[in-house]
């Protein structure tokens, strides 16, 4: 698998409609996970955790809807996505991108099975780094 780097979008409340918007206007296929999915229950458990539309033409976009305690600012809204199974390259990426910047989320095994970080570089870009599982 290449790794790939697309746009991430922090929404609220309006992913589901933002990336079904999207999937009308770019083709494709679109899977969406939602909290409850994961084991949250509550207020915003049908909200989306993660979109990912995998449109036609080689558009890819993926989106979350913030869940609360978590907040994002118009201008915000948008992080860039690094995935793929080359652990090695996709590791080595996000220290260097963390270097000088700030760790989010540690990159470490998650829930979903897939190795996943979150940081800022010091240019104060926000980078979400996702590595596959093996299959």
């Amino acid at each position: 698998m290449p790794v790939l780097l697309n746009p991430y979008l922090h929404l609220h409340g309006t992913a589901r409609e933002a990336m079904t918007h999207y999937q009308s206007l770019f083709g494709g296929e679109l899977d969406v996970m939602t909290f409850a999915q994961m084991g949250e229950q509550g207020e915003h458990a049908d909200q989306v955790m993660h979109a990912m539309l995998r449109g036609e033409h080689g558009v890819t976009l993926m989106a979350a809807d913030v869940p609360p305690g978590m907040t994002v600012a118009p201008g915000d809204t948008v992080t860039l996505s690094l995935s793929g199974d080359d652990e090695p390259r996709l590791r080595g990426w996000f220290e260097a991108l963390a270097e000088g910047g700030q760790v989010h989320v540690p990159l470490e095994r998650q829930v979903w099975g897939d190795v996943f970080g979150q940081c800022a570089d010091r240019f104060c870009v926000t980078w979400l780094v996702n590595i596959a599982a093996p299959a």
